[in-house]
């Protein structure tokens, strides 16, 4: 998704803002969707909570039903509060917290292994009922290689780490624009 530095301003600000309203009463106000309209577009979006340089959180979704600016609001707010992996976010936590927004494309099939671009591709298992999701900056982040990325998500799907050497996977990939406060 092509975003604008300004569209991108303001949907970190209105995830920042999302966060904050858990605490206090916040105006998160709706962009011009005329003058922004690929805000309203659906797509699936992700947020990411780091402290510290840390994950604090990160929740989002692989498919948007609704405006994007909504997804992220919502993504925001599950980030901060419902990330089974951390307790809620404190309100004096904020401060201290970074956030980052990944706007996914639609998943697409991959046919082998030898098709995932590492930096470029986030992954998406489903087997067995179990589904994992690994955004396109988690190999660059944790300078894995391929096979260690097939292994992470594997894990995250909550199968055993080498379960791709097992048998052939049906994967899906995904683009993303990814951007943080840090950045912007």
């Amino acid at each position: 998704m092509d975003l604008t530095s300004e569209e991108k301003k303001i949907l970190l600000a209105a995830a920042r803002n999302s966060i904050l309203s858990l605490f206090e009463t916040v105006t998160i106000e709706k962009p011009d969707y005329k003058k922004h309209p690929v805000l309203k577009s659906h797509s699936g979006a992700f947020v990411t909570l780091t402290e510290n340089k840390r994950l604090r959180g990160c929740i989002g979704y692989i498919i948007g039903d609704k405006a994007v600016f909504e997804t992220v609001c919502e993504a925001a707010i599950q980030a901060a509060k419902y990330d089974p992996r951390f307790s809620p976010v404190r309100k004096e936590e904020i401060k201290d917290i970074s956030l980052e927004i990944s706007i996914l494309s639609k998943p697409f099939p991959l046919n082998c292994y030898d098709e995932i671009e590492l930096g470029k591709h986030g992954l998406i298992l489903q087997e067995q009922g179990r589904r994992g999701l690994l955004l396109p900056q988690v190999p660059i982040e944790h300078k894995m290689n391929k096979e260690e990325y097939l292994d992470a998500i594997c894990q995250k799907s909550g199968f055993n780490k080498s379960y791709w050497k097992e048998k052939e996977l049906k994967l899906s990939a995904f683009t993303a624009t990814v951007f943080s406060e840090e950045e912007i």
